[in-house]
């Protein structure tokens, strides 16, 4: 038995009786999950877009359905920045080879930033067993357990930046005084990741003051999103943004900075009908003891304007020329 869209419909077996679920009972399961589901045929046009997708990718089924999936709705990136919408893409490989597939990657949200998902990969098929399309079920993995408690917690006491929606610069001043006592007392290492836009005039000159207000939003969500629920980000000017990272080593303090820099790299959001991302440059510097918080973020920003120096889109720890510069 098929639906409306030439898909089996699920069979439920109990003893011996088999009874199959309607189209309506099974929307009313499926957008009662707290999962996200997508299916998409053998084009790749989506046809199924729960309650649970909305949730978490922001839109709406009526905004989606007859779309494409790598049509600015979920847009998979993995871990190394790279794009799956093309030879790499997950659905397609389900489809060829009918193999169920697990991954941990990124999506893009209707707001432009990324979110770090699970997602399981399932291929469709009709009655006579052909493959004619794909299903994917996504949870989020964002550090969102904490975080609504947090964001009203914070815009009671007014530390919160209502634009992004992160912490203001009171608030990061309040959590770096914190984190460099920690530091004095019990040896508990931090490090801070001070970020920059790149060229936003050029995005608030096009766009204007609302197109750099989403562009804002989007770095400031991307951060807030992928970072560990115990690390502290807030936005510290106008286009400019500081990561306070917990127990931290220079290795790893590079590593999260750089994923974070790559992940800005491949958001994207829809301003004026036009595809819209940015760049990102970094200064990342470990607390030392004699530091202060003037100190600390003064380190920081000279890494950022460095980092910039060199070409942008890219992260510095040190002042020094890269090796190649010195030895021209």
């Amino acid at each position: 038995m098929k639906n409306k869209w030439g898909v089996r419909l699920v069979k439920l077996t109990n003893n011996n009786f088999i009874e199959y679920l309607s189209p309506s009972i099974l929307k009313i399961i499926l957008d009662n999950t707290q999962d996200g589901i997508c299916a998409v045929n053998r084009e790749r046009e989506i046809f199924f877009w729960n309650k649970g997708a909305e949730r978490i990718a922001g839109h709406s089924p009526e905004e989606v359905i007859g779309k494409k999936c790598w049509d600015q709705v979920l847009v998979h990136v993995n871990a190394y920045g790279t794009k799956l919408c093309d030879d790499l893409c997950p659905a397609i490989k389900v489809m060829e080879d009918g193999q169920p597939r697990h991954l941990e990657v990124y999506i893009h949200h209707k707001e432009g930033y990324l979110l770090p998902v699970e997602i399981h990969l399932l291929p469709l098929s009709d009655e006579k067993g052909h493959i004619i399309g794909a299903a994917e079920i996504f949870s989020d993995m964002s550090p969102k357990v904490l975080m609504p408690q947090k964001t009203e917690e914070l815009r009671r006491m007014a530390l919160l930046d209502p634009l992004t929606e992160v912490g203001n610069q009171r608030y990061l001043e309040i959590q770096l005084l914190s984190r460099l006592e920690e530091l004095r007392k019990f040896k508990l290492t931090s490090g801070i990741l001070y970020l920059d836009i790149d060229k936003m005039v050029n995005i608030n000159e096009a766009f204007g003051p609302e197109g750099g207000d989403k562009v804002l939003r989007s770095v400031g969500q991307t951060l807030q999103n992928n970072i560990r629920f115990f690390d502290i980000v807030g936005r510290w000017k106008e286009d400019e943004f500081i990561v306070v990272i917990l127990n931290i080593t220079e290795p790893k303090l590079d590593m999260i900075a750089n994923k974070l820099r790559l992940l800005i790299t491949q958001a994207s959001i829809m301003i004026e009908n036009e595809i819209v991302s940015t760049t990102v440059s970094i200064g990342a510097t470990l607390a030392q003891k004699k530091d202060t918080v003037e100190s600390l973020i003064n380190r920081a920003q000279k890494l950022m304007n460095h980092a910039k120096w060199l070409g942008r889109n890219r992260v510095a720890f040190t002042l020094e020329l890269p090796r190649k510069e010195e030895e021209k």
